[in-house]
């Protein structure tokens, strides 16, 4: 499994603050999606001057999916994983910023369901086309 370019993750508390206050809600029975249109100026002082405006990518899993870290890195490496496959360069035009928050469940042995809830809110929501 490939992990995401550096150039690709979203960081900082200012970022998340700006998503949850400016995001359109995409909601599933596993997860949520929360996209909002980049905000470059936020970014500047994490000193990535070079990928400002292009697509970006969180994904957020809470303890209460999973107590163990290396259950939860795991299904972001999987979830990210997803995400490359579908990802081509000709989207990433798009300066939008994605926030995927894994709701609590008991999911972690149907990664089918998990994948297939994923590919759904990433083509409803319109990221890729």
């Amino acid at each position: 499994m490939m992990a995401l370019p550096k150039a690709m993750r979203l960081k900082g508390h200012r970022t998340f603050d700006y998503i949850h206050k400016n995001s359109v809600k995409y909601y599933g029975k596993l997860m949520t999606f929360k996209i909002a249109k980049s905000n470059p100026k936020i970014l500047i002082s994490h000193n990535n001057i070079h990928n400002l405006n292009n697509f970006k990518i969180a994904i957020s899993i809470s303890k209460k999916v999973s107590k163990k870290a290396v259950v939860r890195n795991k299904l972001r490496r999987i979830l990210q994983d997803c995400l490359l496959k579908n990802f081509s360069q000709e989207n990433n035009h798009k300066p939008y910023w994605l926030l995927v928050n894994l709701k609590a469940g008991d999911f972690i042995n149907d990664k089918l369901n998990l994948l297939e809830e994923f590919q759904h809110l990433v083509f409803k929501s319109g990221l890729f086309k």
